[in-house]
């Protein structure tokens, strides 16, 4: 599920209150007033990271600020470099920030059941509204559907009166790596970098171009009446400007497409379960499906590189990639919200890239390119700084290079999920599938650094051990099923030997849990997973007993830690938000109903003003840390719903859920 390659130890915390809501914090920063010359000076100080929300067309994202700032945004598509990072370094990074001059910005919510962001500003002179999005249209089902513009659009409307408006547009393409250069064509302004071409159009008025000490900086301020919105473009790779007029079409186009997705009749028919989490759940769809590759069918496990798992730490790591963990999860949240086309595009992108490029010398990769020519080599961005000073910038990602036995198990659950509910696997998967299982009953014995790629591995991992178990296991049920053809003994006896071996050595009597590896008896959340894929049942005295040790040892102000131990790295962490929604998960399938219950709600609670999550949360201050907005954190809520929704009678939308239908 964790879509990480290093781990460090977690510093051991003092006891504090709960938490307070990420949105409660640093209500009173604010960018610097213009100066008395007229200067423009905008904000030079990181937003928190909960104070964003994201906007995007199935290629690209872009995060804006509370404070009307796009201060993240890669394109032409979200695997590419940076134009705008400001998020990372507000000196060197590069905006496009908006404000209103002589008022403040109040609140920002998404248009409903949409990823059309609005921004409102309240002043004296009245009220302006800044709605972003990035233009899309056509299908969004699946692949292959959609279309969309690579820009995006700001349209700015005052309801009532006139505001004068500030505009900075600072575009540092390649990372800032690079130099850009800005530059007056016509009616455009156009920033170059070598080849590469991002442009703006629709300012009204004179703009001037100053120089900061890093690069060309545009400014512009102007004033917008009630009766004359205005629409502000920026667009990679031309100059093409549009009229208010034709982005208003483009904003119908949008809200149209996002809402036939959200509300097609599948979906809108099978969501009856989600009960008082209703919004939660679409809310989290709709992030899903942005994070999605409109031509691959690929999840990003997040939509930025490099935010911080600790302020001022080290642990930073590019998660614009598509890691196959949890597959299976993933399939069974689309699935059950009626979205088939989305799920079989992601299983068999899955199933496509394990089988003809995930090969390594070791056995199968866990994270892919969310396109082929995706460069996954590692590197340092020195010229950028780090959110609040956190460094190193990496983009890229080597997590490939280490074996992870647990992969196995997520290809082959991710199959069997899929084929049990309906879908159809590929002639290449059927063939591929098998292998998988050969490679598991080889390597099954072999430490590895597991499903949190630990630095200072490798170990004998029991999540990892129990994977292979899994993977042994879904192996010998399509077999079962007719889906495919192998060696059903050969895996069998694999099997029961691996199961054999983490009852014997897995489980720690002292510690009363399954403890994190043969050689450490330390507990591991990513053990809580183990009833899910139907290791053992859930009213297993073992597993009631690792729950209760979770729920003592690595649970904190209804947060939950991966774990408190050392794995190589500098520097703590936060608590990781997908194992807290594990705990719902297995409290749920335990009859635990009133304790699932109670940590979902505080989940749900702790979402930002516009209902994302990063990866991680400061058990004490309620701060968001890590990638942002973080895939996986959605599929959790999703499927912990699920879960709930089952434990408590309602009638879900799909047979069964995994670990249910496995006891």
């Amino acid at each position: 599920m964790d879509p990480k390659r290093h781990r460090g130890r977690v510093f051991q915390h003092p006891p504090s209150q709960r938490a307070p809501r990420p949105g409660d914090l640093h209500r009173g920063l604010r960018r610097a007033r213009p100066a008395a010359t007229g200067r423009i000076l905008m904000r030079r100080h990181h937003l928190p990271i909960e104070d964003y929300g994201a906007i995007g067309d199935l290629r690209g994202v872009a995060l804006v600020g509370r404070d009307g700032a796009i201060d993240w945004c890669c394109l032409p598509g979200l695997e590419c470099a940076s134009v705008f990072a400001a998020l990372l370094d507000p000196e060197r990074g590069g905006r496009f920030a908006i404000e209103a001059v002589d008022g403040e910005a109040t609140t920002q919510r998404y248009i409903e059941d949409t990823n059309v962001l609005e921004t409102v500003f309240e002043g004296d002179g009245g009220t302006l509204v800044v709605t972003d999005f990035m233009p899309l249209s056509g299908s969004l089902e699946g692949c292959g559907g959609s279309r969309a513009e690579q820009a995006i659009y700001r349209l700015l409307t005052v309801e009532e009166g006139s505001l004068e408006v500030d505009v900075e547009w600072s575009p540092r393409l390649e990372y800032g790596v690079k130099p850009t250069k800005i530059h007056e064509e016509g009616r455009a302004w156009v920033a170059r970098c070598g080849s590469d071409l991002l442009s703006l159009t629709g300012l009204p008025g004179d703009a001037e171009l100053v120089e900061d000490r890093v690069g060309p900086v545009l400014q512009a301020r102007f004033t917008v009446e009630a009766d004359a919105p205005v629409l502000l473009v920026t667009r990679w790779g031309s100059a093409d400007p549009a009229s208010p007029e034709e982005g208003r079409e483009r904003l119908d186009e949008t809200i149209g497409s996002w809402r036939a997705w959200v509300h097609k009749e599948e979906a809108t028919s099978t969501r009856a379960w989600a009960g008082e989490w209703g919004g939660a759940v679409i809310r989290s769809e709709l992030a899903l499906k942005l994070l999605t590759n409109a031509e691959t069918g690929a999840i990003a496990a997040a939509a930025t590189t490099s935010l911080p798992e600790e302020i001022g730490g080290v642990r930073n790591w590019d998660y614009r990639l598509s890691w196959i963990r949890d597959a299976a999860l993933v399939a069974q949240s689309l699935l059950a919200l009626g979205h088939r086309a989305d799920a079989e595009a992601f299983i068999h992108w899955v199933e496509h890239v394990a089988a003809t490029e995930g090969e390594a010398e070791w056995g199968l990769k866990i994270v892919y390119g969310l396109q082929a020519h995706q460069e996954m080599e590692e590197r340092e961005l020195v010229n950028l700084a780090g959110y609040r000073k956190s460094a190193p910038v990496r983009i890229g990602n080597e997590a490939e290079d280490q074996l992870q036995l647990d992969v196995y198990g997520e290809l082959l659950a991710a199959a069997e999920e899929f084929f049990r509910l309906g879908g159809r696997l590929e002639p290449e998967v059927i063939e591929f599938l098998p292998k998988v299982a050969d490679m598991a009953c080889e390597a099954w014995r072999e430490p590895d650094y597991g499903i949190w790629e630990m630095r200072n591995g490798p170990f004998h991992l029991v999540h990892s051990k129990v994977m292979v178990w899994v993977a042994l296991d879904m192996a010998i049920r399509l077999a079962e099923e007719g889906a495919i053809e192998g060696d059903v003994e050969r895996w069998t006896k694999s099997r029961d030997a691996v199961r054999e071996e983490i009852l014997e050595k897995g489980y720690d009597e002292e510690l009363g849990a399954f403890k994190q590896s043969y050689e450490r008896p330390v507990l591991d959340a990513a053990n809580l997973r183990m009833s899910l894929f139907g290791f053992l049942p859930t009213d297993d005295p073992r597993v009631q007993s690792t729950i209760d040790r979770t729920l003592e040892g690595l649970t904190e102000n209804g947060l939950v830690y991966r774990y408190r131990s050392d794995d190589g790295i500098a520097g703590g962490e936060g608590t990781f938000g997908v194992c807290t929604f594990w705990l719902v998960d297995v409290l749920a399938l335990s009859g635990r109903v009133d304790e699932a219950r109670e940590f979902l709600e505080g989940m749900v609670a702790r979402r930002n003003h516009v209902g994302l999550y990063s990866e991680e949360i400061d058990a004490h201050t309620g701060e968001f840390l890590g990638n942002f907005p973080q895939a996986y954190m959605h599929v959790a809520l999703i499927n912990s719903t699920l879960y709930l929704a089952s434990a408590e009678g309602r009638e879900l939308p799909i047979p069964s859920l995994l670990g249910a239908a496995r006891d």
